[in-house]
């Protein structure tokens, strides 16, 4: 399996968040919320750093956040030099936090890893640095590190704590970056949209707990949400806390201060890291300049804003928040096309790297347009499941707000996703939109704090192909549910019923599934950048070198039983891409709420 992560065993964030969303749901059906409980549990235990895993946050210097270096277009580009000269701003939040939780760690997932240690850094939760093959249990991992046009196919999996045990001298650090010396030091990367799911999860576990008389079964793990929704907010700050605005040229843009550099989306991520001496330690944080569409959750935002059970304690966070529902509806609004899609997204650091964007780009309070925000390979709003994902979110908000601002935009996108779909729920056919091609942008510039943006007339979708995927036909069922719930729309109603009727029909021993052509899978033989003159070696002995690739930094796949066929292809040997029956979770847990949002809004 080689999609986002890199290997089957992997896990993420975004797993864990559906496990907690499931079992919000399981709590609503049998009134039983310990599993809902458990799930929580386990994610903090596996998923959000401990102080052993994060122990030098002390350090941290909230005037000088970060030290700048550029994102770059090719992977060739790096390692990328490290730069103290550029002009970083101020980190407004950090105070806050520690005054309202006692401690200087940061309470959010990691989004990336390894469950069996394959990879063999043996990175285990709560202080293991890089214990190696030998080490049990799940181990933190991190893959993309050099910009846009990495793709999985190109990565480098390297550990979140590296004290120099495996790769290179200095371990993995100066595939990424050139410094004149390297520490030994840990690193952990936040995917803010699974940690705004995990909150809109909690959101509905303590809606329904309460229905039934039993919000304190939940109170303690709601709790604990609205903690991660205060931490959360440093995915709205550009990475190096620049202002927020025609920021252009890593020197001439300026230090942000107070909340300058807030751009109130959800971006792609928020990370930090520091110094693995606790005695000469050094820590530091990074938000992201770069919003895409599909990470926003108006649901979330709504969430930590008005449930009193879900507030975060930092003393800013409410009014964050507040602007941030705001300001994500406003981007959907901006965004959407003239047919009804969303395009993809805004950034404030163009390239990564305060480039100057191409001119005539329109811009979201000064944040140019960016058709593919983030990364390129392939382009990050081609697949039509970002759609269905992030719709589902505002159709949520709508359900429970009555919101105008967001029926206008779900009445605009299920018309153009009606006339792309098709299904026969007797046989099972589903025919939904898979890859979205885009032309035009924006008609306007759009920086007023109150209002919404006239609709695009130059902004367009085309649907390039079409899918049978059941993951993302569910979560499309679950937006029809809700936008159905509230507005009384008898197409959309009978559209989710024919959806879900027909994904039933795909059910198997495991759960629920159709086959996929792995076209892509050609790549498994693609070469992995490596300077020239590097070496080092993969925990396993692998050697990692000018001449890698994908396949040989993983040799433990050779074990795989379906290598044989994925590689025959990869090679050349078969021109035949190989068929699988793939059960991914999120797609399960997805499913099976699709189903039970159907039974209890519209059954």
């Amino acid at each position: 399996m080689v999609e986002a992560p890199d290997h089957g065993h992997e896990t993420t964030s975004e797993a864990y968040s559906y496990l907690i969303w499931l079992e919000a749901m399981y709590g609503k059906v049998t009134q039983n919320w310990a599993p809902f409980n458990a799930s929580w549990a386990l994610m903090e235990k596996y998923m959000i750093p401990t102080h052993a895993d994060q122990p030098t946050n002390s350090f941290y210097n909230a005037s000088k956040p970060a030290t700048y270096a550029a994102e770059h277009p090719a992977v060739s580009d790096y390692p990328s030099l490290i730069d103290g000269s550029v002009p970083v701003g101020q980190d407004p939040i950090a105070s806050e936090l520690k005054s309202a939780y006692g401690t200087d760690d940061i309470y959010g997932m990691h989004w990336l890893q390894d469950v069996d240690n394959v990879y063999g850094y043996g990175n285990t939760p709560g202080g293991g640095c890089e214990q190696g093959p030998s080490a049990d249990g799940p181990s933190y991992i991190n893959t993309y590190q050099r910009g846009s046009q990495e793709s999985v196919f190109e990565t480098v999996p390297q550990p979140t704590c590296d004290k120099f045990a495996f790769g290179g001298p200095n371990g993995y650090l100066d595939l990424f970056i050139k410094d004149s010396s390297y520490a030994k030091q840990w690193k952990f990367t936040d995917a803010p949209d699974a940690d705004a799911r995990a909150i809109q999860a909690a959101y509905w576990a303590n809606a329904w707990a309460k229905d039934q008389g039993k919000s304190g079964d939940v109170s303690a793990t709601v709790a604990k949400a609205g903690k991660m929704g205060d931490y959360l907010r440093y995915s709205f700050f550009d990475k190096y806390f620049k202002k927020i605005g025609d920021c252009h040229s890593p020197s001439s843009c300026p230090a942000g201060s107070g909340k300058e550099s807030e751009h109130y989306l959800l971006s792609w991520y928020y990370a930090w890291g520091g110094a693995n001496d606790t005695n000469a330690g050094w820590a530091w944080r990074i938000g992201d300049g770069a919003s895409h569409f599909g990470y926003q959750n108006p649901l979330a935002a709504y969430a930590l804003v008005n449930d009193a059970a879900l507030a975060p304690k930092g003393a800013t966070a409410k009014a964050d928040w507040s602007k941030s529902l705001t300001r994500q509806l406003q981007l959907y609004k901006w965004l959407q096309s003239a047919e009804g899609a969303i395009a993809g997204g805004v950034t404030n650091s163009w390239e990564g790297s305060y480039s100057t964007p191409p001119t005539g780009l329109t811009e979201f309070f000064g944040m140019a347009y960016d058709w593919q925000p983030v990364y390129h390979d392939p382009p990050s709003n081609q697949w039509f499941g970002f759609q269905a994902w992030s719709m589902e979110r505002v159709a949520e908000y709508y359900q429970v707000s009555g919101d105008a601002s967001a029926k206008a935009v779900l009445d605009k996108w299920v018309a153009w996703a009606l006339s792309q779909t098709t299904v026969d729920p007797s046989t099972g056919g589903i025919k939904i939109p898979s890859t979205l091609k885009w032309t035009g942008q924006p008609d306007a510039n759009w920086s007023t704090a109150t209002g919404m943006p006239p609709a695009n007339t130059g902004l367009h979708v085309s649907v390039q192909d079409y899918t049978d995927d059941v993951g993302v036909a569910a979560a499309y069922a679950k937006t029809l549910t809700y936008y159905a719930a509230k507005s009384g729309d008898a197409a959309a109603k009978q559209a989710a019923k024919d959806l879900l009727d027909a994904i039933w029909k795909h059910t198997d021993a495991k759960g629920v599934s159709v086959q996929e052509t792995r076209s892509d899978y050609k790549r498994l033989a693609d070469p992995v950048y490596v300077p020239a003159g590097w070496s080092g070696k993969m925990p396993n002995g692998d050697p990692i070198n000018s001449s890698s690739t994908f396949m040989s930094i993983r040799s433990f796949y050779k074990s795989d039983p379906d290598y044989a066929r994925a590689w025959a292809y990869a090679s050349g040997q078969s021109s035949t891409p190989p068929v699988f029956t793939y059960h991914r979770f999120w797609a399960q847990a997805d499913i099976a709420l699709a189903m039970a949002d159907y039974g209890r809004l519209l059954g």
